[in-house]
């Protein structure tokens, strides 16, 4: 078993009568990007910043109290997000929440701004997420996904330019195997060949986060995507 550790940043904020415990990486992600396409969300990574998201996602996964923020929309554009003219493509932070809180997308922002305020306290610590918390893709259930009954899924909500995904601790689980296979994948592909792709699958390195679409409601698919380092 191998101990995954990454520095976090733990506040709290109280909205109205409820205290919302708050997680967020202690290091900017420099080097994660995710945008709002139109009719899918893309997210791109380097190795570094890709495996310190899945161990954020893992750690959603065993932190049903809390939200899980990372705050990436102010990160500088992978090269591999041209924006053209007249394009609708936005970037976008991102917040994972087990559905047990019953988390209101729409306070969202008031949280926002209580962390983001230089005088909410800032308890520092390195967390701990085992390996053996990612499910290796024959435990999973892919069939399950088609029934009416099954829960584990992915709802998204959009507000305050943030992507919020609420599930349950599987729904984390399942995607965090992806952005360790595209860190560790990516730069031996990206080495073997200098084919570059802007605004598709660059080097050919991508996942899928979720086959179906993860809400089944009005959801979008999930796609990531390995891009070398572009930022330090």
């Amino acid at each position: 078993m191998t101990i995954m550790r990454v520095k976090i940043v733990i506040q709290r904020a109280r909205v109205g009568a409820t205290e919302y415990r708050v997680i967020r990486p202690a290091k900017p992600l420099a080097n994660g990007a995710l945008f709002d396409a139109g009719d899918y969300y893309n997210m791109n990574v380097d190795r570094e910043d890709g495996r310190r998201i899945g161990a954020l996602w893992l750690l959603a996964a065993r932190s049903p109290r809390s939200l899980v923020y990372l705050p990436i929309r102010a990160a500088p554009d992978s090269p591999s997000v041209e924006l053209y003219e007249g394009s609708e493509d936005r970037p976008l932070d991102l917040v994972l929440v087990h559905h047990s809180l019953q988390f209101p997308p729409s306070r969202w922002k008031e949280v926002r701004r209580r962390v983001s305020s230089a005088k909410c306290p800032r308890e520092v610590r390195t967390a701990s997420v085992p390996d053996t918390d990612l499910p290796a893709d024959d435990e999973i259930d892919h069939h399950a996904m088609n029934y009416r009954e099954y829960k584990d899924v992915l709802r998204q909500r959009v507000h305050a330019e943030t992507l919020i995904l609420t599930g349950s601790a599987a729904t984390f689980r399942q995607p965090a195997r992806h952005f360790f296979a595209v860190a560790k994948e990516g730069p031996p592909a990206a080495a073997a060949t200098s084919i570059y792709l802007p605004r598709g699958c660059n080097y050919h390195l991508c996942r899928s986060l979720y086959w179906p679409d993860p809400d089944p409601g009005d959801g979008q698919p999930i796609h990531l995507e390995y891009s070398p380092s572009w930022a330090r």
